[in-house]
């Protein structure tokens, strides 16, 4: 039996995982530890000022009908460039630059680096995800954080409670280190960058560690389980375990718009004002509690998903468009809430620890209409039917569950690497989902679109009785 749970298989695998570690700093090291995340966001700022000048002139330049070789020259957008031009001006620009370290001021510039990228990328159509616009600035009341690639980071060797950073020397932690202090001596590990943050009142440092990690193989290596994500159960099983969602944004509301309006009462930032002290001390009441929200579903998640990959040797879960799914108003709270996206993330990247095997079912996958024992596929099933019944062979089930079990019988149909695509049965009846009482499109020049098959039909939105993926089970 290993320390994570399950039985070593003997395999390894090299991850990239990241040790997230909460700090007690002195007052004297949380004004240090201000003023390299400040140079930071000094070093951010910048440099996208400087690019934003450029092409406002480039811009100015052409509306005068100068052509592309008569135009200001396009100052470079990657991080050397950024580098290179600050070292020049430093002395200059900022005198005060050496009571920071330089990992200060070279992380800014590479996450502004990133920024642009990922914009140009998204203008030119090959990034994926949705549109990503242009950088804006940084201002000093947001997320406070700063990165170290180089230099005298990591732990120290004569004390597991304690790291180091540059500049900043050593800082004690509120938990021990000895678990990532014993892979870097046996040799399984290495860490690659530190980043210190503040979140909630409290300082936090993550690793990004290179682990060579064993591959602990789960306690039934055999077994298939379907999971159902759902809001009045977070997740259903096929085996029959519940586990209820434990609704933490919701309990905590009531705290969360005290400290809100305590906050808004306050004489925040605004131009040329400094906020007051009482501004800063709600906002801080009010970052304590949302932290305290976030902590909690975070670590609720793990659990499940820790437990899940221990136990079982095959995982079906849903390809949930929950982009789509938080457009239901009604909905869009709990599903926040219950954290689907993280529940996919954490389930991914630890299926990898353990060997398991993790099937995504297709996003249209009718599981919660189809019966888990004859496979018939109902043609309607509302959101306000929690009970399954099946009228060809009388199943009577509930809808969860009924579902979590059609997942479990995907898994003997996919084929392909782990978190592979599902196939699913076809479907032959016709229409499927919940009825939505919307106007039918218009056809003509005016928008472009034909004319629809089933105008006049509001109750006919889907003919091919494939469900539509924007259920709650």
């Amino acid at each position: 039996m290993s320390d994570d749970g399950g039985r070593d298989c003997g395999g390894t695998t090299r991850v990239t995982q990241a040790y997230r570690i909460a700090l007690e700093p002195t007052a004297a090291q949380q004004a240090m530890l201000r003023s390299h995340c400040g140079a930071q966001r000094f070093a951010y700022n910048t440099g996208l000022a400087r690019i934003r000048a450029n092409l406002s002139q480039r811009h100015a330049e052409a509306s005068y009908g100068l052509t592309e070789e008569h135009l200001t020259p396009l100052v470079g957008w990657s991080g050397y460039d950024l580098r290179r031009w600050f070292n020049s001006v430093k002395d200059t620009l900022a005198p005060w630059w050496a009571e920071n370290s330089k990992e200060a001021y070279s992380s800014g510039f590479a996450h502004l680096a990133t920024g642009l990228t990922n914009f140009r990328t998204s203008k030119k159509g090959t990034r994926k995800g949705p549109k990503v616009g242009f950088p804006t600035f940084k201002h000093k009341h947001g997320k406070q954080s700063v990165t170290f690639t180089t230099g005298a980071i990591g732990l120290v060797n004569t004390d597991s409670r304690h790291i180091k950073l540059p500049r900043i020397g050593a800082i004690r932690t509120a938990e021990s280190t000895r678990k990532l202090a014993r892979r870097v001596r046996n040799g399984t590990a290495s860490i690659g960058s530190a980043t210190v943050s503040c979140t909630g009142g409290r300082w936090f440092v993550s690793f990004v560690v290179t682990v060579q990690r064993r591959i602990h193989a789960p306690h039934f290596p055999d077994a298939v389980v379907g999971v159902d994500l759902g809001v009045k159960n977070l997740a259903v099983l096929s085996t029959g375990e519940m586990i209820p969602a434990a609704k933490h944004y919701r309990q905590a509301q009531k705290r969360r718009r005290k400290a809100a309006r305590k906050l808004a009462r306050r004489r925040g930032p605004a131009r040329g004002a400094r906020p007051s002290n009482r501004w800063q001390r709600a906002r801080a009441e009010l970052a304590k509690a949302e932290a305290r929200v976030a902590n909690q579903r975070r670590d609720g998640l793990h659990k499940l998903t820790s437990h899940l990959v221990r136990e079982f040797g095959t995982i079906v879960i849903e390809d949930l468009n929950v982009a789509g799914m938080v457009r239901n108003r009604c909905l869009a709270k709990s599903i926040h809430d219950g954290g689907f996206g993280e529940f996919r993330r954490q389930l991914t990247y630890k299926s990898t620890w353990y060997g398991v095997r993790l099937v995504v079912a297709d996003r249209f996958c009718p599981s919660s209409k189809t019966c888990s024992r004859c496979r018939s596929v109902k043609a309607k099933l509302g959101l306000r039917e929690r009970v399954f019944r099946c009228e060809v062979c009388g199943l009577v089930l509930d809808r969860d569950l009924n579902a979590a079990r059609n997942l479990a019988a995907l898994a003997v149909s996919a084929v392909g690497p782990r978190a592979s695509s599902a196939s699913c049965v076809a479907t032959v009846n016709v229409p499927a989902g919940n009825r939505v009482r919307r106007a039918p499109a218009r056809s003509g020049t005016a928008t472009g679109r034909p004319a629809p098959s089933g105008a006049g039909q509001p109750g006919r939105s889907n003919p091919t009785g494939q469900d539509t993926g924007r259920h709650i089970s």
